[in-house]
């Protein structure tokens, strides 16, 4: 229990507490044309990953199942499909045969990531996803990518 009322606030944390100036950063028009970017997953004990990802917004589904849309149209992110952070990561763990888990949060309609290479979130740490260095301000299903972005996600304790 208290678990998910820590996932929960940091999901609410995440996806409620945006200025409405990062909001405005998140609406770009685009394609959803395949981009290159690089990915990190960097572990409590290290790297987990760290390589170039060719990736476009598409349905992603995590180790436990269920199939979501993950293009940047999400809760109105964006008005057309993008790249996006939780899409390459799931590219990723495809092309490389590593697996990632998340719970579906049908509210935010996107996913609070909690498990990548079975490294899972617990309640004094989780997974932050940056992008060029900085933490983003909507969910990983949200945010367009570009090409040659630095995406990472990250164990991070509370």
């Amino acid at each position: 229990m208290r678990r998910t009322a820590i996932s929960t606030t940091v999901l609410a944390l995440t996806f409620l507490a945006v200025p409405a100036t990062a909001q405005a950063q998140t609406q770009y028009t685009g394609t959803n044309a395949p981009i290159k970017v690089t990915l990190t997953v960097q572990g409590p004990d290290g790297l987990l990953f760290k390589g170039k990802v060719r990736t476009k917004g598409h349905d992603v589904t995590p180790a436990t199942g269920g199939t979501h849309t993950c293009d940047g149209t999400n809760a109105g992110a964006n008005p057309s499909p993008v790249p996006t952070p939780t899409a390459a990561l799931d590219d990723a763990a495809r092309v490389n045969g590593f697996t990632w888990d998340g719970t579906w949060y049908a509210s935010f309609d996107d996913y609070l990531v909690e498990s990548v290479k079975g490294v899972k979130s617990d309640a004094t740490a989780y997974w932050n996803i940056s992008v060029n260095g900085t933490s983003i301000p909507v969910g990983g299903c949200q945010f367009k990518l570009n090409a040659k972005d630095t995406v990472a996600f990250t164990w991070t304790t509370l």
